[in-house]
């Protein structure tokens, strides 16, 4: 059978389109590798209808429940490649399987750059390392937080999380990328700046101990920010011929339609997006409604 649609990616961008297509009646299949990094949210308080909270995981299963019961299938696999067929539409190649849709939804995501750090995963759901604090520097106000980030993206991470905590400090990796003006505003803003390089970080209890640099410092902090950037799952646009900005995401029109037609991205992939689960909401919701349009 060939479907309507093929999803690739169970995170919310993904499991939110398989929602509205299954709702509007098409034959949805979500390609879930479980990778998604909702799953190590430990409690998201900004999104959306849960008011006390909820965990990525949880908000996951949720979704996957709600997908799963108007008749969308989900696949734990991966896509190794996709490509499109000269009959029209697009197989996917699985590990076990080839799929065959007449659209395909590329809602891959991306992954943080991570710090060193033991036990990173454990350290993530715990909370003590943070990515996002559009999501959650409401929950950091007043505590002792690190910033680890280059260049101006690490300046301006620092500065947005100002706003809620007075004990900060921004691990610059190096003084490269930082003018003499970010440098007086970082002054002005109470936040220090360190620009030895991190040479060992420890992780005890509830929090980041023995941030060890290169001049013979120990810090210690109980909440540590990465702004190393992100890197895109790019590598199924790119076989297809999707056109992609320099950083590798995904470019769409309004209609979250690609450079190709019958393929659209929605979620954190979208190039020049707020990474948060409303905006993939919302992205999932206008490709699923331009699918059912156009199919």
């Amino acid at each position: 059978m060939v479907l309507d649609a093929l999803i690739v990616g169970g995170g919310p961008a993904g499991l939110v389109a398989a929602v509205y297509l299954a709702r509007f009646r098409r034959d949805v299949v979500v390609i879930d590798a479980k990778a998604s990094r909702a799953s190590l949210i430990p409690r998201s308080h900004n999104c959306p209808g849960f008011p006390q909270g909820i965990s990525g995981g949880d908000l996951l299963q949720r979704l996957r429940d709600q997908a799963s019961r108007y008749g969308a299938r989900i696949i734990e696999d991966h896509v190794d490649r996709a490509e499109r067929v000269e009959q029209g539409g697009f197989v996917a190649h699985c590990a076990t399987q080839a799929l065959p849709a007449r659209t395909l939804v590329l809602a891959t995501g991306v992954v943080d750059i991570e710090p060193e750090l033991p036990n990173l995963r454990d350290a993530i759901r715990q909370g003590l390392i943070r990515h996002c604090p559009i999501c959650d520097g409401y929950e950091v106000q007043g505590d002792r937080v690190a910033v680890i980030g280059r260049g101006s993206k690490g300046v301006d991470e620092a500065r947005f999380i100002r706003h809620f905590t007075g004990a900060l400090t921004l691990f610059s990796l190096g003084a490269a990328g930082i003018s003499d003006d970010e440098r007086r505003g970082l002054a002005e803003a109470g936040i220090e700046l360190v620009e030895s390089a991190v040479t060992e970080i420890h992780r005890e209890e509830r929090a980041i101990v023995g941030l060890q640099t290169a001049d013979g410092r120990d810090h210690r902090f109980d909440t540590l920010y990465s702004s190393l950037g992100t890197l895109c799952h790019c590598a199924l646009a790119h076989d297809l011929g999707v056109r992609c900005a320099d950083d590798g995401s995904i470019l769409t029109d309004r209609h979250q339609r690609t450079s190709l037609h019958g393929v659209y991205a929605c979620g954190d992939i979208v190039h020049d997006t707020l990474s948060q689960i409303a905006v993939a909401y919302g992205h999932a919701a206008i490709a699923a409604t331009a699918i059912h349009n156009s199919l």
